[in-house]
């Protein structure tokens, strides 16, 4: 029977073999026999999904091989044994991305904190340019670095909070306001940590990424459960709704892009309203109302 595992998390960073181990468990634990046109012995199958050994029949691997990229083993594999297992497991995108950042790690290079954490003025001054568009800056390990009137006016004006507390994964896991703010706040959490396990694997010596989850998985069970479940997510674009304490709800389509040139992991997040909406109005209102919106949105969903 395959051996359950949780990832060790300290001051160093998180454990990558462990990392790389426990992710390619929970890939196959979910894959069907049946829907991999394999025998399903029922109440005979010691184990949830495929076998090892049928994953590397798969993937035309050795059950040696397998099992030695399955106890964190990866330095020597080839991107091809990586691909073929990438296919057997049936991995998104983001999560064959994820498979090759675990197995094989880069050398990451230490780089002053200013210059990670602060995003360049440019990007600063387009913030301050979009005045009836909801944006910010989020960093690695989910840090809100920047943000401009609108999004202030929207999520709360997280300029009355500790710097520490900007946070989106501490604002979901920990502050009830803000779990009042999202409709679906089930899914918001979900895509929250798998946006921070895919900073995990980019990045596993990241000391303040180790805390982070340490903290979060202390204080938050529903934190644990979704960081043992080992999905991952690249930010993009969707949909959300939210609570607003001024205005209702609201329905706002959101893009993510990643600045040109900069490999920070800073991404600008904008929100939008479809045209000739109740939430187009709602927007324009809070646009106009200005301080006060912030000030309200604040003392509603900022804690």
């Amino acid at each position: 029977m395959d051996e359950q595992h949780t990832s060790p998390t300290g001051p160093g960073g998180l454990d990558p073999r462990a990392e790389l181990s426990e992710f390619l468990r929970t890939r196959r634990a979910r894959l069907k026999p049946q829907d991999m046109g394999l025998p399903d012995f029922g109440r005979h199958r010691r184990v949830p999904g495929l076998r090892r050994e049928e994953l590397a029949q798969l993937a035309g691997v050795s059950v040696a091989y397998y099992t030695r990229l399955e106890q964190g083993n990866g330095q020597n594999v080839s991107v091809e044994v990586l691909d073929s297992i990438a296919r057997a497991l049936r991995l998104t995108d983001a999560e064959r991305t994820h498979l090759t950042h675990l197995a094989k790690p880069k050398r990451q290079r230490r780089k002053p904190a200013a210059r990670t954490d602060r995003p360049r003025p440019t990007l600063r001054h387009l913030l301050a340019s979009m005045d009836t568009v909801p944006a910010y800056v989020v960093g690695r390990r989910s840090e809100i670095l920047a943000w401009n009137g609108m999004a202030a006016a929207v999520f709360g004006d997280w300029e009355k909070l500790p710097a520490q507390e900007r946070n989106w994964a501490r604002l979901v896991f920990l502050n009830p306001d803000h779990r009042e703010l999202f409709v679906e706040w089930d899914q918001k959490a979900a895509d929250m940590v798998a946006y921070l396990r895919m900073d995990a694997g980019l990045h596993p010596e990241d000391p303040q990424l180790s805390a982070l989850v340490g903290e979060l998985s202390v204080k938050s069970e529903e934190f644990r459960r979704l960081w043992a479940a080992h999905d991952v997510k690249e930010k993009s674009h969707g949909v959300k709704r939210l609570r607003h304490p001024l205005v209702g709800e609201l329905t706002l389509l959101w893009e993510s892009f990643r600045p040109s040139g900069d490999d920070s992991g800073q991404s600008l997040v904008t929100y939008f309203a479809e045209p000739d909406t109740p939430s187009a109005e709602a927007l324009r209102l809070l646009g106009s109302w200005g301080a006060d919106a912030r000030r309200s949105g604040t003392s509603a969903s900022a804690g």
